[in-house]
């Protein structure tokens, strides 16, 4: 019998965070964190962090559990999500994994194998450096050149996982995307639910102009600048998150604010058309058009309790 597992994911602004609680509340469930940059504390503004009171009470997991100069990858996450499924499920609730990370979500749907090889790191290095040296574009042309398919899914500015698409390479000898495909393939261990939020692009810009706009007013500079002082800089992954490298810019001069600010706006936007390139990929996905829901949130919060209670698995989690 395969454990239940729910998703509730979407692009950012779109609002997944309401109805995670109320889900969790429906459902006794526990709500595990897919967000890249939650995990960190001192990063609330710029993450659009759920806060303690916004939580209701419903236990949450992988949010604030390491200092902004701690590395955070696609390894750490399905690691420690893991570990928190499998307490979920001794306690006999249901795990609710929400946030807009769509490859972390398949990492831990699919239990990806992500087994490294070069134990000394030398290859990463070389990569790291020679992306210091000639920028981002440098990088991503040579994993256009070893995996056209690979470049095409990973844009050049995720430095990481392009790094880590041409040290696979080189490494195995085997494309990344031909191995992600195959473990795409793979039978999942769950009984999962994978609910993707959505709304029209019009209104979901708006929802992000509204949230930059909301960010700045509530702090947004001041948490930057205060990360800063800790010793946080651009060459540190958290760092990289959307609102605090461009911020970061503008504190350093290295633009005006209006710039940062235009500049902020519409990398959000483009990020979230990424997100929902990726959700269209997956399989098993279950859309949520709010315009289908007449964009009555109730209708979506029951249509997501009747779909999992006609399916879910009984017995013993």
């Amino acid at each position: 019998m395969k454990p239940p597992l729910i998703v509730l994911t979407g692009p950012t602004a779109v609002g997944k965070t309401s109805l995670s609680i109320r889900l969790a509340h429906a459902l006794n469930g526990e709500i595990i964190s897919a967000d890249s940059m939650q995990v960190y504390r001192h990063m609330d503004i710029g993450s659009a962090k759920i806060t303690r009171q916004e939580m209701e009470g419903v236990p949450h997991h992988l949010i604030d559990v390491l200092e902004p100069h701690e590395e955070f990858n696609v390894t750490i996450f399905q690691s420690m999500a893991q570990k928190a499924l499998t307490g979920i499920y001794e306690r006999g609730r249901i795990p609710i994994v929400v946030g807009g990370t769509g490859f972390y979500i398949q990492a831990l749907l699919y239990a990806i194998d992500f087994k490294e090889n070069d134990s000394n790191g030398t290859i990463r290095r070389e990569l790291e450096y020679l992306g210091e040296k000639h920028g981002n574009e440098y990088l991503h042309q040579i994993l256009h050149r070893i995996d056209p398919e690979a470049a095409q899914q990973i844009h050049a500015n995720n430095r990481r996982r392009v790094i880590r698409a041409i040290e696979y390479y080189r490494l195995t000898g085997q494309l990344i995307s031909e191995h992600n495909r195959k473990e795409r393939e793979k039978t999942s261990p769950y009984h999962f639910f994978y609910f993707v939020l959505n709304c029209h692009r019009e209104l979901l810009y708006r929802r992000i102009e509204q949230r930059v706009d909301e960010m700045i007013a509530s702090g947004l500079v001041a948490e930057v600048e205060q990360l800063r002082n800790m010793g946080c800089h651009r060459g540190m992954v958290s760092m990289q998150g959307l609102g605090y490298k461009e911020i970061l810019d503008y504190l350093e001069h290295r633009c005006t604010w209006e710039e940062a600010v235009t500049v902020l706006k519409r990398d959000t936007r483009h990020f979230a058309k990424r997100q929902l390139t990726w959700f269209r990929r997956e399989r098993d996905v279950r859309w949520l058009e709010l315009e289908q829901f007449n964009q009555d949130r109730q209708q979506v919060f029951e249509y997501i309790l009747n779909e999992f209670t006609r399916e879910e698995p009984k017995g013993e989690l």
